[in-house]
């Protein structure tokens, strides 16, 4: 006796492999894409403009909290953001925002506090 398989509920000629992913690895998790040629080969076969290409890149490597708020903000629009975190999360990327995401000496921070020593008295609202 034969079983028969189950077919796919969209033709094969419409299904769409997620940029970076071959058609075997599409059907497991998304692989993050630990080289920096992975990410740029996966940001051209994309075809649609991606923040980190579309603004200044000072933007992603900024000094003040609220750039760096700025940037990540734009990566959550992006839609390769959860292979970038997870690429820059495996090369431990030394600084910047990353897959909407900062990096300071390689590990994730959830914010950036501004230079200089903190005040010893609350400011007075």
């Amino acid at each position: 006796m034969q079983l028969d398989t189950h077919a796919p509920s969209v033709p094969p000629s419409q299904t769409i492999t997620p940029p970076g992913l071959t058609e075997d690895s599409a059907l497991t998790a998304p692989a993050p894409l630990t080289a920096l040629t992975a990410l740029d080969d996966a940001i051209e076969n994309l075809g649609v403009p991606v923040p980190c290409r579309s603004y200044d890149p000072e933007v992603f490597f900024a000094e003040s909290p609220a750039d760096v708020e700025y940037a990540k903000s734009l990566c959550r629009t992006c839609p390769l953001v959860e292979a970038c975190l997870a690429g820059a999360k495996e090369r431990r990327e030394p600084w910047g925002v990353w897959g909407g995401e900062l990096f300071v000496q390689g590990v994730v921070v959830a914010r950036k506090r501004p230079r200089g020593r903190p005040r010893k008295n609350p400011v007075a609202a």
